[in-house]
C-alpha cells in the first residue's frame, strides 16, 4: 500500500533563534548567563513540541556536502522514498542540503510531511526546499534531543564529523540505558564497515574500552528492503526513556 498526500505545503518558519534570544533577553534584562539558559529551555521546547505528537517518524543524519550526482545521495534519496509511500512514516533531518536535501525531497516526492531541524552556523546553512517543517537551532543538543526524542529509527549515511558525533552520541545513550532499544541503521557498506572494522580492532580488541556487545547495537546494509523491514517492526516510541 502506497501512502499519498499531494496537499503537503511549505510551511514557512515561524520563529527564529534571533527572536528567542531576543525574547530571553527582554525576559531576563540581558543577563547572559540567564539568557542562554532560558534560550536552551525554549529551543528544547520548540523541538519537543514539533516531534511528541507528529506519529512515526524516521530520523537520519548525513553529509551536507555530498551532491545530486554522487551514489549516496541517490540512495538517500530513494530510501527516504520508500519510507514514505511504503510506511507512510514522516522524515528528520538537519534540513540542509547533501544527504538532508536528497531524504527530504524523497519523502517529499512520497507525500510525507519532511522535519527539518536546522542549526545556526558561521557560515549560514540554508533550509532546503523539501522541508516542510523548519524548527531552528542555535545549540546542537537541543537539537539533537529532539531530532532523536520519539522517532522510530536512526539512519546514519556518509558524513563527517558531525555525523560521528550524532552516531557516537546515540550509541552512547544505548550503552547507557538512557533510550530504550531502538533500530541504529548504518546505510552504506563501503563507509561504515571500515568505521566497523576500527570499533572492533582498537576499541574491542586493543585497548578494550567497549565490549562485543556494543558493536551488535547497529546493523549495516546496502539493503532498501531489509532497512524497511526492520522500521516496519519497530515500536512506537514516546520520548520517556530519556527520563530513565
Amino acid at each position: 500500500m502506497e501512502f499519498m498526500n499531494t496537499e503537503i505545503k511549505y510551511e514557512p518558519r515561524h520563529i527564529t533563534t534571533d527572536d528567542i534570544k531576543n525574547g530571553c533577553m527582554t525576559l531576563t534584562g540581558g543577563d547572559n548567563e540567564e539568557t542562554k539558559l532560558c534560550m536552551i529551555q525554549e529551543e528544547f521546547r520548540a523541538g519537543i513540541d514539533a516531534v511528541k505528537d507528529l506519529g512515526p517518524s524516521v530520523t537520519f543524519y548525513g553529509s551536507a556536502r555530498l551532491k545530486p550526482d554522487q551514489p549516496e545521495y541517490i540512495k538517500a534519496y530513494t530510501l527516504a522514498n520508500r519510507i514514505a509511500k511504503e510506511l507512510g512514516y514522516k522524515v528528520i533531518t538537519g534540513g540542509g542540503a547533501g544527504i538532508m536535501e536528497a531524504v527530504s525531497k524523497g519523502a517529499h516526492d512520497g507525500g510525507v510531511e519532511t522535519i527539518g531541524m536546522t542549526i545556526r552556523l558561521p557560515h549560514e546553512q540554508e533550509t532546503n526546499p523539501y522541508v516542510t517543517v523548519d524548527i531552528p537551532f542555535h545549540f546542537f543538543f537541543a537539537r539533537q534531543v529532539s531530532m532523536q526524542y520519539t522517532t522510530e529509527a536512526c539512519v546514519y549515511c556518509a558524513g563527517g564529523t558531525g555525523t560521528m558525533y550524532e552516531f557516537f552520541e546515540m550509541m552512547t545513550h544505548l550503552q547507557t540505558g538512557k533510550i530504550g532499544p531502538i533500530p541504529i541503521i548504518l546505510f552504506g557498506t563501503e563507509f561504515w564497515n571500515p568505521i566497523k572494522k576500527l570499533l572492533a580492532e582498537q576499541f574491542v580488541e586493543k585497548y578494550k574500552t567497549i565490549s562485543p556487545a556494543d558493536l551488535d547495537r547497529f546493523i549495516i546494509t546496502d539493503d532498501i528492503d531489509q532497512i524497511i523491514e526492520v522500521i516496519r517492526i519497530s515500536k512506537m516510541r514516546t520520548g520517556e526513556d530519556e527520563l530513565n
